[in-house]
């Protein structure tokens, strides 16, 4: 039986969660979400992809639950929970020791919500705790020059949080975080959809529509898609054709909301670090950031060069994966001792 518990790395997002275990890479990539009893919230029917596959399925016994809301922990035995399974999913149970845990949170989580987590996360079976900013590890995984003396810029949109952050001397300078994301996104097209075109989808149409027309800006060229949902005139199933045009109307509110925040950043950084971004530009990271066109809204807005990752989805569990095979860039000096 082996004795020592390799580490750990756990993207915790809103809508997704990533795992990655060292000297093996990424293990689990799953939905953020637990199926329970309605009558028994402990008694967990799902969790991950098949939660997600009985998401809207199920019977009225069975309730879907999602622990994390806008980057926080909103319901910690269920977290819990979620976390001990999918530790167990990534590296078994046949281990002697318990494992060093490094956990995304959002630059703006209260000290309330990061000892709630941080203790999520030890019950579920971690030893230690290290909690980073996912600003901070998305330019890591970007393969930003994080620990040198130069001004990094990075826009993180998640699905519950879009966190923004001057990053410099292996540290953030400046950050901000707002409530913005890709669900709020999604929430947004439904409620257009359903004021403008008496039509009613669910969060899932909605996400697919973000991908195949949305933009942040008016097209050329305009595009049409069907959507189809339920008609609200007639509470019948409906269809209606939407144009990039309305989407571009719908997404307008929460593509000025992360604009903002990055207006809000800069207004506050200091003039060396600033003239670095000015060089080499604002980095967008997170599944959010791929939103057709916004790194061009952003740069046209701010007159700034602004550069979308390789693969923005991944880029902060790659950066905590890099964390996690150098686990001595995040321990405290007394806890190297210990080890």
């Amino acid at each position: 039986m082996p004795i020592l518990a390799p580490d750990i790395g756990i993207d915790l997002g809103t809508s997704n969660t990533a795992v990655y275990v060292r000297g093996r890479g990424i293990v689990v990539s799953e939905p953020t979400l637990v199926v329970v009893e309605r009558d028994s919230r402990h008694t967990v029917r799902a969790v991950g992809d098949e939660a997600k596959f009985l998401y809207g399925r199920s019977p009225d016994k069975l309730m879907a639950v999602n622990p994390i809301k806008n980057g926080m922990v909103s319901d910690f035995d269920m977290t819990e929970l979620m976390i001990k399974y999918f530790i167990r999913k990534a590296i078994g149970i046949s281990y002697l020791s318990r494992p060093k845990a490094i956990v995304s949170v959002p630059c703006g989580m209260d000290d309330v919500n990061r000892k709630a987590l941080t203790e999520a996360v030890r019950i579920a079976g971690a030893k230690h705790v290290f909690l980073i900013e996912k600003p901070f590890a998305g330019a890591i995984g970007t393969g930003l020059p994080v620990y040198d003396p130069v001004g990094n810029m990075v826009v993180d949109i998640g699905a519950g949080t879009t966190d923004v952050a001057v990053i410099s001397l292996g540290g953030m300078v400046v950050s901000h975080s707002v409530p913005i994301g890709g669900d709020r996104m999604d929430a947004a097209l439904m409620t257009f959809l359903r004021k403008e075109c008496n039509i009613v989808v669910g969060p899932q149409t909605a996400e697919n529509v973000k991908k195949d027309l949305a933009t942040a800006i008016p097209l050329e060229e305009p595009r049409t898609i069907l959507v189809r949902g339920i008609n609200q005139l007639n509470t019948s199933a409906g269809t209606v054709q939407f144009s990039s045009e309305q989407a571009y109307e719908a997404l307008r509110e929460p593509c000025e909301g992360i604009l903002k925040a990055i207006r809000w950043v800069l207004e506050r950084t200091p003039p060396e670090l600033s003239a670095d971004i000015m060089r080499s530009g604002i980095h967008l990271t997170g599944s959010g950031s791929m939103l057709f066109a916004l790194d061009r809204y952003i740069s046209e807005y701010l007159d700034i060069p602004v550069l979308l990752a390789r693969d923005p989805g991944d880029c902060c569990i790659l950066g905590i994966g890099y964390l996690t095979e150098n686990m001595q860039l995040v321990m405290p000096a007394d806890k190297r001792d210990q080890e």
